[in-house]
């Protein structure tokens, strides 16, 4: 008796790269083409890319990058669910006052994945890739892009 066994071996692949950015409180900062670029200058065409800021008090998400949404709707929506001033439990922790910046951090996460193919990151027309800044303060950001693919 004879058996045919085939064995396929995959080999996945990372890249790390960085993007560095500096902030004002509050702000919302495209950084869409900055990732575009790093997928163009990546060895991997295929596959993912998680886009991370380590930290508590900033967010990355996914949306239309346009005023009525960017200068009025989302900070509207984050002030009306973790409003500035309210003592927060954190506050006392830390003898801070960003407690409404950790808040902001937890629903709107420091991480978002987005797919890679034939090196472009897979986004719908009217989408972009902002990086939120939550804390009290302006900050100086390195945002982490891993390609793995």
């Amino acid at each position: 008796m004879i058996y045919l066994v085939q064995i396929q071996i995959m080999i996945m692949v990372s890249e790390l790269h960085k993007i560095k950015i500096n902030t004002k409180v509050d702000e919302i900062v495209d950084i869409t083409d900055q990732i575009q670029s790093l997928a163009n200058q990546s060895s991997i065409k295929n596959g993912i890319l998680n886009i991370s800021c380590p930290g508590s008090t900033g967010g990355i998400s996914c949306v239309e990058y346009e005023p009525g949404l960017i200068n009025h709707d989302i900070p509207a929506l984050l002030h009306q669910i973790a409003p500035e001033g309210p003592d927060y439990a954190h506050h006392q922790t830390w003898g801070d006052h960003n407690g409404h910046s950790h808040l902001r951090s937890f629903l709107i996460k420091p991480t978002y994945t987005v797919p890679v193919i034939d090196g472009s990151i897979m986004l719908g027309t009217w989408q972009q890739i902002i990086f939120c800044e939550f804390d009290e303060k302006p900050r100086s950001r390195t945002i982490y892009c891993q390609f793995v693919g």
